[in-house]
């Protein structure tokens, strides 16, 4: 079977929608995560890392508890979680949620607020590293290259004057947040077609108990109100709604081209940093955001294309009755209505603009 455009009316299956969606999602989480940064570099002042971490996990999972009764129908009847996906979420919970935001914490306490929020920009190549090698994701050589424009500028930002030691650490630690959220992604992509309320709403809520009772533990207790309460506040938007948008991200684009659309998030926490926490750009970080930014700019505007086949698979997502859901079916649903259950996709050839989600991923 093959055809010359977009089969059925699925955005998993219509990728110019698919793609588009997936672009808001990703600089709508990216533009929330930003601005937690600079705001999180104040709050370190009355909270120690793992206690912070703790309480921007908690805020979150608390909220999406709240509201998850209240999300619409549709979003409520997709694929559910099974015993065999466990191995994942304790990897995601464990570097998403535990190590990348203690490790970003301890990096922004030796770092200035600015060149701290720039350094997250190493979250994107190192995503498209490990979605290349180990996920069977693809990039073009344009797209390589503008990663590696992002990597340059990470490296500016590390050669810069002052506490030799403490910088080092500082940059090394916001490195392997990122590198911790890297495996994230990666893993949450494999999980894109599963109830994305049910995997953030784990991921949250795990870490955060996880984190608090470490930091209980090691003696660090809450001490201001103030900074406890604003700390739970930036955890609803910055994690909570921040993570729950990525995941639909990662869903329609795949891992590798949702880090490109992520990597905005630093430009906008560094925006932030300068009113905030009246820091002054100096030239080596100016330099550092202009290579990061024209990375960032050409990852945007590659768009990949050629004939490909759809091979046989078998799997579980949300879908409708469509051209290319057309199977037979225990329950009685209409052919408008999403639903989701275990289902084959037969062969199917065409040739259109598509991205690594999954149901592009095959040999170029």
């Amino acid at each position: 079977m093959t055809s010359s455009g977009a089969h059925g009316s699925d955005a998993l299956f219509q990728p110019h929608r698919g793609a588009v969606r997936g672009a808001v999602y990703g600089l709508a989480a990216a533009m929330l995560f930003g601005i937690s940064a600079p705001v999180s570099k104040m709050l370190l002042s009355d909270l120690p890392p793992l206690l912070l971490a703790a309480l921007l996990y908690l805020g979150a999972g608390v909220a999406l508890l709240v509201v998850t009764p209240f999300a619409p129908r549709e979003k409520r009847n997709e694929a559910p979680l099974r015993r065999s996906d466990l191995p994942l979420l304790a990897g995601i919970v464990l570097t998403g949620g535990i190590l990348g935001p203690y490790l970003m914490l301890v990096g922004l306490q030796r770092v200035s607020g600015l060149a701290g929020s720039l350094l997250l920009n190493l979250e994107a190549p190192f995503t498209m590293i490990v979605a290349l090698l180990f996920f069977g994701e693809h990039l073009a050589r344009r797209e390589a290259l503008a990663g590696a424009l992002i990597v340059g500028g990470g490296l500016t930002l590390a050669w810069m004057p002052g506490e030799f030691n403490a910088h080092w650490v500082g940059a090394l630690s916001i490195a392997g947040a990122c590198l911790s959220w890297a495996l994230d992604n990666n893993w949450t992509q494999r999980l894109a077609l599963k109830d994305p309320f049910a995997v953030v709403r784990i991921k949250t809520l795990g870490a955060g108990i996880c984190s608090l009772v470490l930091a209980l533990a090691l003696g660090q207790w809450i001490t201001s109100i103030r900074a406890t309460a604003a700390a739970l506040v930036v955890g609803v938007f910055s994690y909570g709604i921040s993570i729950l948008l990525d995941a639909y991200a990662l869903r329609h684009v795949g891992a590798a081209r949702e880090a490109a659309f992520f990597a905005t998030a630093p430009f906008i926490g560094a925006v932030v940093a300068i009113p905030l926490l009246h820091e002054r750009p100096t030239s080596l970080e100016v330099t550092g955001m202009l290579a990061m930014a024209a990375g960032v700019a050409a990852l945007l505007r590659v768009r990949h294309t050629h004939f490909h086949t759809h091979e046989a698979m078998e799997h579980e997502h949300v879908h409708v009755h469509d051209d290319h859901h057309d199977h037979p079916h225990e329950a009685d649903a209409g052919v408008g209505e999403r639903h989701s259950h275990i289902h084959t996709h037969a062969p199917f050839i065409h040739d259109h603009p598509h991205v690594s989600d999954a149901h592009h991923r095959h040999h170029h």
